[in-house]
């Protein structure tokens, strides 16, 4: 193995804010790995509420580099267990080489991933497109420039109600609302009743990720789905979840990767939980791990190319909320590190 990695900050479209952040810029930590000429890639976003900070990750790679290429690579899965001991406290970096392990795999296959996997890719949900949190004359703005099937739309704020309520008139699309846990559970039930007259498909993580007391109490009274995001983190919350939630969210980056994905959507299929497949602003080198997974979940929150002005890579396509990837082996992306705001 042979390992590099660069540094990006991705410019946003619009300002992205949630109930807990904003941003202008998506800061990416992309991988590549080689294996006997092969080229694989992956990437780390930087999530300022998680605490894998871009000095941590680049002082891991720095600090792990040689334990890391020496590695005798024969599967994904074997180095995956591999780097989760190896480096046991960054999720972050482990799902970034972990997607390039499975690119790499991909092309030594002769096959896209999901084809590797015998998953059949017609059966993928569409993804939704996400509307952030702003003044609602820009939220409806951004709806109106962005006619999409599905969107999902960020709350937390004392108007959470009027918000839903002003964009329903622009548009008969199908809305679900991530609160990133601003709630409390008797706020919770009071909106949710209110959002479900609007036609609100599903609530991810309304309350705060630790408070599993009332999510048990918001699950047994909610009229509309309940997802977990930030309470499912790791393949080991699964069963806390399937108590509290109707659903969960996979996001790659926070279960460290491709490897432990696969065991998360397994074991929540056991626990009859429905299954999202979620991104964190991941270019198109994440989102097309991501996307490979799509035959094997019922919801997709894959939009972060969309949300985006700029990419380190090519291979994805997105029509009607439906998205497409390349049938090339592996990953099925072309890296293109352009010269953007290289850190």
């Amino acid at each position: 193995m042979k390992l590099s990695y660069k540094t990006y900050q991705l410019a946003f479209q619009y300002l992205f804010t949630i109930s807990k952040t904003s941003k202008a810029h998506q800061t990416i930590v992309g991988v590549e790995l080689e294996h006997l000429g092969i080229k694989g890639y992956g990437e780390a976003p930087i999530i300022s509420y998680y605490p894998y900070s871009l000095e941590k990750i680049i002082n891991d790679i720095e600090a792990k580099k040689t334990q890391i290429e020496k590695f005798a690579f024969t599967t994904p899965e074997r180095y995956w267990h591999y780097l989760h001991h190896l480096i046991p406290d960054n999720p972050f970096l482990v799902c970034a080489l972990d997607i390039a392990a499975w690119d790499i795999y991909g092309k030594m296959s002769g096959k896209a991933l999901y084809k590797l996997w015998n998953v059949d890719y017609a059966k993928s949900p569409q993804t939704s497109y996400t509307i952030g949190l702003d003044d609602i004359d820009v939220m409806v703005k951004k709806l109106k420039q962005h006619p999409w099937p599905i969107y999902k739309i960020k709350l937390g704020t004392t108007d959470d109600v009027s918000i839903i309520k002003e964009l329903r008139k622009h548009t008969n699309a199908i809305f679900r609302v991530d609160a990133n846990a601003a709630w409390t559970p008797s706020q919770a039930l009071s909106i949710i009743k209110s959002l479900q007259l609007l036609g609100v498909e599903l609530v991810e993580q309304p309350l705060a990720k630790n408070d599993w007391e009332g999510m048990q109490y918001l699950y047994q009274h909610s009229s509309i789905p309940l997802f977990a995001d930030e309470s499912c983190v790791s393949e080991n919350d699964v069963i806390q979840c399937a108590s509290c939630f109707h659903g969960i969210n996979i996001k790659l980056t926070k279960c460290s990767g491709i490897t432990p994905a696969k065991r998360m959507i397994e074991n929540a299929r056991n626990h009859n939980l429905k299954i999202m497949i979620g991104s964190m602003n991941e270019s198109t080198i994440g989102t097309a791990a991501a996307a490979h997974l799509l035959p094997l979940v019922d919801y997709a929150d894959i939009d972060g190319p969309l949300l985006l002005k700029e990419d380190v890579a090519t291979g994805l396509s997105y029509n009607n909320g439906y998205v497409t990837v390349s049938d090339k082996s592996g990953l099925g992306i072309e890296r293109i590190w352009r010269k953007l705001q290289h850190i």
